[in-house]
């Protein structure tokens, strides 16, 4: 019989952190000011489409921006409850997701209302208990996003927290996240069949394991097509046989001394 402190103990009172992939759907945005635009900016940058429902006047600077871009599609007037069943840039669909940044805690209550009863996704502003997520404290280097979320209890803090992490992560962590990427995306070509996922996974594990950040980033595309040819065999070559098949030479064509005797014999 397993023992108690074998598992992990459940905490609770947390929240499930998730990426949530909102290209291409549609987000409306009530309200114009500061706290709209910190809004509009996340899900502009996570390629959603954005309808921004607030009086011309009500704009800040910042939003009146993204509206003389073309960036979100505006609606000079207040909310209304129609706007969570229909709206022209969603094709007459209604939102897949709902912010609230308006100064009007009676006005944001409904709103909350109506999209539980329409069961959309929402966000009150500064009000924990009318929302069904948060957004937490970010760091965004190229593809590399840490959010630190408080729950919505303490989010100065949490900046402070987002910052400390920040100062301590190498500046070229974001590069070699990006060449990671392209190598599996090469790797997917090389091996396409559904049933080669496995592989591939731990592969890509492997070679993140056995060179460093600077290593990744320093790699160039022969390089990858190179490092691709080990696949097959399951194998990571080291980084000094990786540079030497530069220029069309093959692995078996490479001696790398390892300080064994003294001196190398090269090809």
């Amino acid at each position: 019989m397993a023992s108690e402190d074998q598992f992990p103990k459940v905490q609770g009172g947390g929240s499930l952190i998730l990426a949530w992939q909102i290209r291409n759907k549609h987000v409306l945005v009530i309200g114009g000011g500061e706290v709209a635009a910190g809004r509009i900016l996340n899900v502009l940058n996570a390629d959603a489409i954005v309808t921004v429902v607030c009086p011309t006047d009500g704009l800040n600077p910042e939003v009146r921006h993204r509206v003389a871009n073309n960036e979100v599609h505006h609606i000079d007037r207040v909310f209304a409850p129609a706007d969570l069943e229909s709206l022209p840039a969603s094709n007459g669909n209604p939102p897949d997701m709902v912010m609230c940044a308006i100064d009007d805690p009676a006005a944001s209550s409904q709103v909350w209302k109506l999209c539980k009863k329409l069961r959309i996704a929402a966000n009150i502003a500064d009000v924990p208990p009318e929302c069904d997520f948060y957004f937490g404290a970010v760091h965004r280097d190229g593809p590399l996003q840490v959010m630190v979320s408080t729950n919505g209890k303490g989010p100065r803090l949490a900046a402070s927290i987002r910052n400390f992490i920040a100062r301590t992560l190498p500046p070229n962590v974001g590069d070699a996240i990006t060449q990671v990427g392209a190598l599996r995306a090469k790797l997917r070509k090389v091996a396409p069949d559904i049933s080669e996922g496995p592989k591939r996974m731990r592969w890509i594990s492997r070679v993140s394991d056995s060179y460093s950040w600077n290593d990744m980033v320093d790699l160039t595309d022969e390089d990858m097509d190179n490092l691709l040819k080990f696949y097959v065999p399951n194998t990571v070559p080291d980084l000094d046989v990786l540079k030497g098949m530069r220029g069309g030479r093959e692995a078996e064509e490479i001696d790398i001394f390892d300080g064994s005797f003294g001196f190398c014999i090269g090809v």
